[in-house]
């Protein structure tokens, strides 16, 4: 997609709220890809994304905008924290894990789409195998109608969804599910692609409904339709050059080691740095270079700063952002402006059980206030502390709900009804059970 920047952020507007100066840099980081794939292959070899460092407290939207900028792309997105990766003669996750990680992203990805494509072909043959297996089941009913017609009759039945809830008995693919060689490695052997390659594809017998037996038949012939190989070529490609890792948590890997038996927070800088720098890793879908993929780190930076990391580290990090902490103003923005946003939720939420809730402007810019209150003096959890209010503030509406047997209840929430029902919150700061 050649979104140009602006384009970009627009999109992303939808979602998050402020933070401009961290969406224009990943607009820019976007679009210089899709400018590196107009050029000629010499030069696109010479050029590698410029990764970005985000500063910022924890809930104002380092992982949305990271996560929401690969969704726009369809790009494989994987987020680790840099915590979980402990150096070369730790036991742990070793850093290239990151890497094999993105791959299994890139191969679900682009197995989506490829099945997609397949599906027509895919629903037609598994329809018509149900069809087989329900015209044994209803052998008593076909009476006089030969066997081809009354299957024939079935698949169309099948297809309208007629025969959904009738159990059936199918024979179905066993596929083993893969063994981990250690705890935490990333690294696991597929027994079934073990079995597959000698030849040896082993079956069972499953009791299933007809919309599970469809959903297993069509997944069974997409397989069958789909060039693995191919597939496999093309996730490799995608992850390489459109892939995006986003390491959260930078910032608790930087500063001076800690005496003791703690793993060494350099070392584990030193063990990234060549997979930031470009590398080539080794999966089991084929070797993944790291040089052309985009990271993105990001950390609160309370205690440590950026200049903290190792310098080869920082140099490969060229563009530092910072996200600020979230005014009333922006809080009143996410409660009313991104698609779906949080007043929506618990509205469409609450209308299950039959209660119409409304919220008044006064009521949203007094939660708004409130919240960044509680930031401001107590720890700062960012967009989380609407989570943590809204809990508080409907809790007793969520508990007396009579259920959807009962009359429609009109609530309307508004700057009284808030300041009576968090004033024990706005006094004592009474919020842990609801902290996210």
């Amino acid at each position: 997609m050649d979104l140009t920047p602006k384009q970009i952020v627009h999109e992303l507007n939808k979602y998050i709220v402020g933070q401009s100066e961290a969406k224009k840099a990943v607009a820019i980081a976007l679009r210089n890809r899709y400018r590196r794939s107009m050029l000629s292959p010499e030069l696109q070899d010479e050029i590698t994304p410029k990764n970005i460092i985000m500063k910022g407290p924890t809930g104002v939207g380092k992982t949305e905008i990271a996560r929401r900028l690969a969704k726009l792309v369809k790009a494989p997105f994987l987020k680790v924290e840099a915590t979980k990766y402990t150096e070369v003669g730790y036991v742990g996750r070793d850093v290239e894990s990151m890497v094999r990680d993105l791959a299994e992203c890139a191969i679900r990805l682009v197995k989506e789409e490829k099945t997609a494509e397949v599906s027509y072909k895919a629903t037609a043959v598994a329809e018509r195998k149900i069809a087989k297996a329900l015209a044994e089941a209803k052998k008593g009913e076909r009476g006089e109608t030969p066997q081809d017609v009354f299957e024939e009759r079935l698949v169309t039945e099948i297809h309208a969804g007629k025969h959904d809830n009738a159990v059936i008995e199918v024979s179905v693919m066993d596929i083993p599910k893969p063994l981990e060689l250690s705890p935490g490695s990333g690294a696991a052997i597929d027994l079934g692609s073990i079995f597959n390659g000698m030849g040896i594809s082993k079956k069972k017998t499953r009791k299933v409904t007809v919309a599970e037996a469809r959903n297993l038949f069509i997944a069974e012939e997409a397989d069958k339709l789909i060039d693995q190989d191919a597939l496999n070529s093309e996730a490799i490609r995608r992850a390489e050059n459109d892939g995006i890792i986003f390491i959260d948590e930078i910032d608790k890997i930087a500063g001076k080691d800690s005496h003791g038996p703690d793993v060494s927070r350099e070392g584990v800088q030193r063990d990234i740095l060549p997979i930031v720098e470009g590398c080539t890793v080794m999966t089991k879908y084929g070797p993944v270079k790291t040089d052309y993929i985009l990271f993105i780190a990001a950390g609160a930076f309370h205690v440590s700063k950026v200049e903290d990391l190792i310098p080869e580290l920082q140099g490969r990090f060229p563009i530092q952002v910072t996200l600020n902490s979230l005014t009333k103003q922006d809080f009143t923005e996410i409660l009313t402006q991104p698609q779906n946003a949080l007043t929506t939720q618990y509205s469409a939420m609450l209308a299950v059980d039959n209660i119409d809730l409304q919220f008044t402007q006064d009521a949203i810019e007094r939660i708004a206030e409130i919240s960044e209150d509680i930031n401001a003096t107590s720890e700062d959890i960012g967009a989380r502390r609407l989570h943590t209010v809204m809990e508080y503030l409907l809790e007793d509406i969520s508990y007396d709900a009579g259920g959807n047997d009962y009359p429609i209840v009109h609530v309307e929430i508004n700057a009284k009804y808030v300041d009576d029902h968090l004033a024990t919150i706005v006094k004592n700061r009474d919020l842990k059970k609801y902290v996210l």
